[in-house]
């Protein structure tokens, strides 16, 4: 089971309130995904799957399973294709540079 630290945990010099716990992370006007087992809110009901399947994982019925697996499916897709155009976009500053260098050198 995974523990939770929060930003004030891991850094005691850290004064005021965990924004994380005060609502700071749903802009106004937008509807907040409220976790029923902590209260923490959420702006996307994905992002409150995934957080009920990593957190409360034991609460789960079987619909809120298969909720978390599909934010989690989708997510990890998100991360493969970010990965993928950061690699591609460095190896085109490589080859740029490369290519100035051979030019201009």
């Amino acid at each position: 089971m995974r523990t939770n630290t929060t930003a004030t945990d891991a850094n005691p010099t850290q004064t005021g309130p965990n924004p994380a716990q005060t609502g700071a992370t749903v802009p106004d006007g937008e509807q907040a995904y409220e976790c029923p087992d902590c209260g923490r809110p959420f702006a996307r009901e994905k992002h409150l799957a995934l957080h009920r399947g990593l957190d409360h994982a034991g609460s789960l019925d079987e619909a809120e399973r298969e909720a978390f697996y599909e934010a989690y499916d989708e997510e990890e897709a998100e991360i493969r294709r970010f990965r993928i155009v950061a690699l591609g976009a460095l190896v085109l500053v490589y080859f740029g540079f490369l290519f100035a260098y051979a030019v201009f050198a």
